[in-house]
């Protein structure tokens, strides 16, 4: 079982950053991909970025350019830098872990962007 615990979120003006992390525990797991998705109010939920293990990264058109995802392997956690943050960002942020069979998945952390 993977544990993953996030940080990071809160409030900032339109144009600033914030930077999310993620900490993966337990005991005999293997992650292969970390990542985050967000979910809007009254929205569903919508990937944003994913890394490999190798390090390898694919981010969300609508976050292209603004969002860096990097990820510490001898930690287990993985970063979320947002610059230029827009209104539009704002939601509930999730962090997952993805093993070879299943997912495991955060508790969100709330990002609001006020215009």
């Amino acid at each position: 079982q993977v544990q993953l615990v996030e940080s990071g979120g809160g409030l900032v003006q339109a144009g600033g950053s914030l930077r999310l992390s993620c900490t993966a525990s337990g005991s005999g797991f293997r992650i292969n991909a970390m990542g985050w998705y967000r979910q809007a109010p009254g929205k569903e939920r919508e990937w944003v970025a994913a890394i490999t293990s190798g390090g390898s990264t694919n981010y969300a058109d609508s976050v292209k350019g603004r969002v860096t995802i990097s990820r510490d392997n001898a930690k287990n956690t993985v970063y979320l830098q947002m610059n230029s943050l827009k209104p539009e960002d704002t939601g509930v942020y999730y962090c997952y872990a993805q093993r070879p069979v299943t997912r495991s998945w955060g508790q969100g952390t709330q990002v609001t962007v006020s215009s």
